[in-house]
């Protein structure tokens, strides 16, 4: 026992000397708990909600860009080509908004593109470029799924297919015509499944139901990613990222409710997070009931 007192003992008056120096040097001395295996505590929720709301949004929504896994080549000119896209209708839609930069113009008009970039500055551009591939390209999706059910009209009463007004010719003239992508059945499989796994908070509707522009471009990249081999989780976590970035206040939203139940987004499950409970409509509107919603810049309407 008396061995033991006088470890306390050594223990308090080291801690003392500590504190002493602190005081003459200014050493600055936090000590800070431990938890199990060595894991930093689990953040209060008042902790998250002073974190700095500029980490969380360079987290969501990187400032340099993410490159997405799959090239372009040359499906602006084939879009161009046939009508899906009018290239003078384009050029004077973003004339209007400040010409188009090199890269959109290369999307457009090049044959040797590379991969896909998508910033927080040309999401918009990227979603209507998605949008007219989505539209034009032919997929049993289009023809076979809910787009084609007879109760509602048929598939040009659509946000997707009536707001696309860049085409040559009208929107349905170019519907599911064009075989841009051709897919394995495996990789038709794999379209269809993870489709039906992506929401969008405009609406409650999956991929799968590609009835705005949003959803249509969604499908676009699923089927990009899918000819181009891409595996299902890379699929689903790309499609998170370019989800964040069109709808970047819910996503910000998202993370900053996932902050206050001690999940970093780096943890995230995007197959989760895509799904219902979160990204839909009213998965999203539940959500609100719980934090306030995070303002960021940039993001698109469901409008070209």
């Amino acid at each position: 026992m008396g061995n033991s007192l006088s470890k306390l003992e050594l223990i308090g008056l080291a801690l003392f000397a500590l504190l002493a120096l602190n005081l003459v040097l200014d050493i600055d001395i936090s000590i800070k708990p431990r938890s199990w295996l060595g894991k930093s505590p689990k953040p209060t929720s008042s902790q998250v909600k002073n974190a700095p709301t500029e980490d969380l949004e360079e987290i969501v929504l990187p400032s340099a860009g993410v490159v997405l896994p799959v090239r372009w080549t040359d499906l602006g000119v084939k879009m161009t080509s046939v009508g899906v896209i009018d290239a003078e209708k384009f050029k004077t839609l973003y004339d209007k908004r400040g010409s188009p930069d090199e890269v959109t113009r290369s999307l457009l008009l090049d044959t040797e593109n590379g991969n896909l970039v998508i910033t927080r500055e040309n999401s918009g551009v990227i979603l209507n470029f998605l949008w007219a591939l989505g539209l034009g390209n032919k997929n049993p999706i289009l023809e076979r799924g809910p787009m084609a059910e007879p109760q509602y009209g048929g598939a040009g009463n659509f946000a997707s297919t009536g707001g696309w007004s860049l085409a040559r010719g009208q929107a349905m003239d170019h519907y599911s015509r064009h075989p841009f992508l051709v897919l394995t059945p495996e990789q038709q499989q794999l379209v269809e499944r993870v489709s039906k796994n992506i929401y969008r908070p405009c609406c409650n509707n999956s991929t799968y139901f590609p009835d705005c522009n949003h959803g249509m471009a969604m499908l676009a990249l699923l089927e990009l990613m899918a000819s181009q081999g891409v595996s299902e989780d890379e699929m689903y976590a790309n499609a998170l990222q370019v989800n964040a970035y069109w709808f970047p206040d819910t996503y910000l939203t998202i993370a900053k409710y996932l902050e206050t139940q001690g999940i970093s987004w780096k943890e995230v499950e995007p197959q989760e997070i895509l799904g219902y409970n979160f990204s839909s409509a009213s998965g999203y509107q539940r959500i609100l009931a719980e934090i306030e919603p995070q303002p960021s810049s940039g993001g698109g309407s469901c409008g070209i």
